[in-house]
């Protein structure tokens, strides 16, 4: 591992239909958009793993019991954890105070940004090794793909309107509140909608 001293924490819904991408429904249907996801997840992990950054931990919702965690959980350096609280913010809070536990720095990942590369999240380990309070990835939506951490202070996580354009400006000023030293990665752009589906394909990342 490059980064021992560091945790990646992915955040992940069990693959069922109608739960996961519901936005691309419409594009997709359930069962493709639920396969979609499924992809999604399992690249991300995969690639980590196979990064060899740091040790990776799959925080699952609801908990960890669907075949394809399981199957995850077998790459080099994975563990799965079960996702604890109220909103996105509790949970992503609860994850990372635990991580730093064991950890001197964390990053937290979802697993909807397919331009979010292990070359980003090395340099945002580097960042924080070299004594950053915080790296921050920007979407190009308002929010953010990558938050990684030296400590969980609540403030950064609560009272935000998750899932809205304001969730990027409002965690900014929460650590400019804290006094925090913190460095951004360029704007990258996540897929929740038919256009951003549409978007990867252009691309040619999806498998044929």
């Amino acid at each position: 591992m490059r980064f021992p001293d560091a945790r990646i924490l992915i955040f992940a819904k069990a693959p069922q239909p109608g739960r996961v991408k519901t936005r691309l429904i419409p594009r997709l249907g359930a069962e493709g958009a639920c396969r979609f996801y499924a992809w999604l997840l399992e690249r991300r992990v995969r690639g980590l793993a196979d990064a060899g950054l740091a040790r990776i931990e799959c925080w699952c919702a609801p908990d960890a019991g669907h075949p394809l965690f399981r199957a995850l959980e077998r790459e080099p350096g994975v563990v799965l954890r079960v996702q604890r609280g109220g909103d996105l913010g509790a949970r992503m809070q609860a994850a990372a105070a635990q991580a730093l536990q064991q950890a001197e720095i964390v990053l937290l990942i979802g697993v909807d940004c397919p331009a979010l590369t292990p070359t980003h999240l090395a340099r945002a380990l580097l960042w924080l090794r070299q004594g950053g309070d915080a790296v921050l990835g920007p979407a190009e939506d308002g929010g953010y793909v990558l938050l990684g951490l030296r400590r969980a202070d609540p403030a950064v996580f609560t009272e935000i309107p998750w899932g809205s354009e304001r969730v990027l400006a409002l965690t900014r000023s929460r650590m400019a509140s804290l006094g925090w030293d913190w460095r951004e990665l360029e704007t990258l752009w996540d897929l929740d909608r038919p256009e951003d589906y549409e978007r990867l394909l252009a691309t040619g990342w999806l498998p044929g």
